[in-house]
């Protein structure tokens, strides 16, 4: 009975190249030059290897990743209706820029014409109090009237004054202003028409309402931002993160003012396996929200030389970047450091120069050939 002789994997790996090499004509390294493969100019053709430059880039910016331009989130926020009521008029239209106290919504409220009667009638009963309580302390101390009902009196007064203080906030919740407070209580002119101002200077963003419309109170109405600064959010590869830091300076084409990188997240999208770096970006009205470009994000350099090559030509063990190159007689894996990359191209350091050959093409075959022969 005959025995099949099978070698472990690893062997018969050894094996295969090991005759692959020969079939080819290589040469067999020697101890200490495992990561070198002598190859002739025919053979590297055969095997399909193509070379190219590297191409000097600049050391301190990354290569273009895509950038979307948002509003910031503390700069955004929503006019909500103060009363219930119909919108009878809108001043203003999406884009506007407005400066604080301008109209944006005039509102038709019976809610609004309750608060100024409610404030009116909390305002007559104040005084009515006052004037009670200034009688009774003149019985009092005329001792004509008991300690009990004076006492009784200034809590009167007490509770008739926080009532007119509610009141008030109130109104001014409402939109109204210490001035129109004012001549509400001389006047006595009750008005069924709010203004709601623009609390402070900023651009409309959307119109939520329409003139006409009824809406609750706390129902959304104008939505507004201050645009600028932006926020520029970029989606960078999850291996491109580690020259990163917070405090870069960002770089968007077409726009002369550099931002800088305020957020590095923590997380990565599972989809896309990128991680979000935003920064923040001056703006003085070149920069529009909801607008694409590509940004150029800022790493520490070491003050090496940074060059861009073609992303087949990077080859990856573990953790470890290298890259083939040409030598008179061959191609040696160089060590480099990688620095960006993008599904076209990578930014690397290290020791080579734009005057090196690099492999772009034929990666799958050089790894083979060192993988088995440097078992």
């Amino acid at each position: 009975m005959q025995h099949e002789l099978r070698l472990p994997i690893s062997a018969r790996k050894v094996v295969v190249c090991v005759l692959f090499a020969l079939a080819f004509g290589f040469s067999l390294p020697v101890f200490g030059a495992q990561d070198e493969v002598k190859l002739s100019e025919p053979q590297a053709r055969n095997l399909g290897v193509r070379v190219a430059h590297p191409i000097a880039s600049r050391t301190d910016l990354t290569l273009p990743y895509p950038v979307q331009i948002v509003i910031p989130t503390p700069q955004l926020w929503v006019v909500s209706a103060p009363v219930a009521g119909m919108v009878a008029s809108l001043p203003v239209g999406r884009g506007d820029r407005i400066s604080a106290g301008q109209p944006l919504v005039i509102l038709e409220s019976p809610s609004f014409v309750s608060q100024q009667r409610d404030y009116l009638h909390a305002t007559a009963q104040e005084l009515l109090a006052t004037q009670q309580l200034k009688r009774n302390m003149d019985l009092f101390e005329g001792k004509a009237l008991p300690q009990r009902v004076l006492e009784a009196s200034q809590a009167e007064a007490r509770q008739a004054t926080l009532v007119v203080a509610e009141r008030r906030q109130m109104l001014r919740l409402s939109g109204m202003s210490d001035e129109a407070i004012s001549r509400l209580v001389e006047e006595t002119a009750i008005s069924a028409t709010l203004t709601v101002n623009a609390p402070q200077t900023a651009s409309v963003v959307d119109l939520v309402v329409s003139p006409g419309q009824r809406l609750e109170q706390s129902a959304p109405m104008v939505k507004l931002a201050r645009l600028s600064p932006l926020w520029a959010e970029i989606a960078v590869p999850a291996a491109s993160i580690r020259a990163i830091r917070a405090g870069a300076k960002v770089e968007i084409e077409g726009y002369s003012t550099p931002g800088k990188v305020v957020l590095v997240s923590e997380t990565i999208d599972p989809a896309t396996q990128t991680i979000l770096i935003r920064a923040e970006v001056p703006n003085d009205g070149e920069l529009h929200p909801g607008q694409t470009a590509a940004a150029r994000i800022g790493f520490l350099s070491a003050g090496e030389s940074a060059w861009e090559i073609p992303y087949a030509g990077l080859v990856r063990r573990g953790e470890q970047t290298s890259v083939f190159v040409a030598f008179d007689g061959g191609f040696r894996l160089v060590p480099v450091t990688l620095l960006a990359e993008d599904q076209d191209h990578v930014v690397i350091s290290g020791p080579i120069t734009e005057r090196d050959e690099i492999a772009i093409g034929g990666i799958s075959a050089l790894r083979g050939i060192i993988s088995g022969l440097g078992q």
